[in-house]
């Protein structure tokens, strides 16, 4: 079994839903603190984040669908870092990939990375809406544009989340280069430690509390 304080360390303690309050992120930034976690993600208007302490701060940009124009996931990219986001999680064009464009998705994901500046840029592939190779082709991709994780998943699309055969082949094709963080749907203790068996070096979870205190 993975120690309580090993899994803390790579979570990164999320909330999206689309209904949060100001206060639902003041909660979850005392959570984070009392949990010991390493990271909040919140929606990019929740920025910035009031007295974070040591948490890592990060947010979303083109959040569920990924279908913005490029231009615009850039500018929002660049807003997020100037809130004060040290990560941005950015969410490809999901139907590029499915169509082959892989081009037009490396172009937008360099876009991100630039307007990032010095911050981390996870790229979240949407594994379960994609085939082996198109996950595979995404991750490549992400690497060549500058990107410092992959990541598997929203937790918003109907086809699902994390899986542990996507992290491994995430894992298979960017080494040691990238991190990779599993996301979406990690609900047990059981299910977080498949998924950093499978290679997961970062956890998005929003029930980390539930997690952790079963470990």
């Amino acid at each position: 079994m993975t120690s309580r304080t090993d899994v803390a360390n790579i979570i990164d303690h999320t909330l999206l839903k689309p209904e949060a309050t100001p206060a639902d992120v003041d909660a979850l930034v005392a959570e984070a603190k009392e949990l010991g976690v390493l990271a909040i993600c919140v929606s990019p208007s929740m920025l910035p984040v009031t007295d974070p302490g040591e948490l890592v701060v990060a947010t979303v940009v083109g959040f569920p669908s990924g279908q913005v124009k490029p231009e615009i996931k850039a500018a929002e990219a660049a807003q997020a870092v100037a809130d004060g986001a040290a990560e941005v999680d950015m969410v490809i064009n999901i139907g590029q990939a499915v169509a082959g464009d892989f081009d037009g998705l490396e172009a937008d994901i360099r876009g991100v990375v630039e307007a990032s500046g010095d911050a981390l840029v996870k790229v979240i592939i949407e594994s379960a809406a994609l085939g082996d190779e198109q996950i595979v082709e995404a991750c490549r991709r992400s690497e060549a544009a500058g990107a410092g994780f992959v990541k598997t998943s929203t937790g918003f699309h109907p086809a699902g989340g994390a899986s542990a055969h996507a992290v491994a082949l995430m894992r298979e094709t960017v080494g040691d280069r990238l991190g990779v963080k599993a996301s979406g749907g990690i609900r047990t203790a059981e299910a977080a430690e498949e998924m950093i068996a499978a290679g997961a070096s970062r956890l998005g979870l929003s029930g980390s509390a539930a997690i952790l205190n079963s470990l």
